[in-house]
């Protein structure tokens, strides 16, 4: 059996969303994929760790071409990203949260957890949180409702987007057939961002404690040589 014949066999046989999923990229082809990839951002429960490295199968099996699925996605990530952020700067924060917890996909644990991100991070989570499962979707509400800065918003979306699109689409591509399996190895590499990110927060935490603690003890002694003299 071919290649093309292997590979079309491989997704013929697939059931359920992932043959929906499967059957629509082989229809739209990369315009499929930015699409699947805009509604996996605006619905998160559509899953990136399926539609990416499938397209990546496919490109290497020569029905997708590679740099037009990473183009695709990484825009397809980006208007998704940009509806969030004008809803939250349309309607604000909480209203914005109200709004969405009504809808049956999302949950409201999310819709907090990623605005809880923000504040914490700031600017940069827009990147980081590309790469964190919960947030990775809806961290462009609250940018956008604190009116975060366009530009600013778009590059850290689209750098964040094209390097975990990336990692999923050549993935797939590496992988083959197996590409199945990048889904569990996509969620146990999120987890370890996860990890890493909530580290790196911790110890610049304590470091601006101790920062502000010996910013009092130095005051305080200056304070004590001052009546001295």
């Amino acid at each position: 059996m071919s290649g093309t014949a292997a590979a079309s066999s491989a997704v013929d046989g697939l059931t359920g969303l992932t043959g929906l999923l499967a059957h629509l990229i082989g229809s739209a082809g990369e315009v499929g994929v930015g699409l699947l990839t805009f509604a996996e951002t605006v619905v998160p429960p559509i899953p990136s760790e399926v539609v990416l490295p499938l397209a990546g199968f496919l490109a290497q099996q020569g029905r997708l071409v590679l740099a037009w699925v990473l183009v695709a996605s990484t825009l397809g990530s980006l208007a998704g990203a940009w509806v969030f952020y004008g809803l939250g700067a349309a309607l604000g924060l909480d209203r914005s949260i109200r709004l969405l917890s009504r809808v049956p996909l999302l949950d409201r644990e999310d819709l907090v957890t990623a605005s809880q991100w923000f504040g914490r991070h700031g600017a940069g989570s827009v990147f980081f949180g590309r790469f964190v499962p919960g947030v990775r979707s809806l961290i462009s509400l609250p940018a956008g409702a604190q009116r975060m800065n366009p530009l600013t918003f778009t590059l850290g979306t689209a750098a964040g987007s094209a390097i975990w699109n990336s990692a999923l689409v050549g993935a797939g591509y590496a992988l083959g057939t197996q590409w199945a399996t990048v889904g569990s190895w996509a969620s146990t590499a999120s987890n370890v961002v996860l990890v890493v990110l909530v580290v790196v927060a911790l110890l610049l935490l304590v470091r601006r404690s101790r920062r502000r603690r010996a910013g009092r003890v130095a005051g305080g002694g200056a304070g004590a040589s001052g009546e001295q003299v």
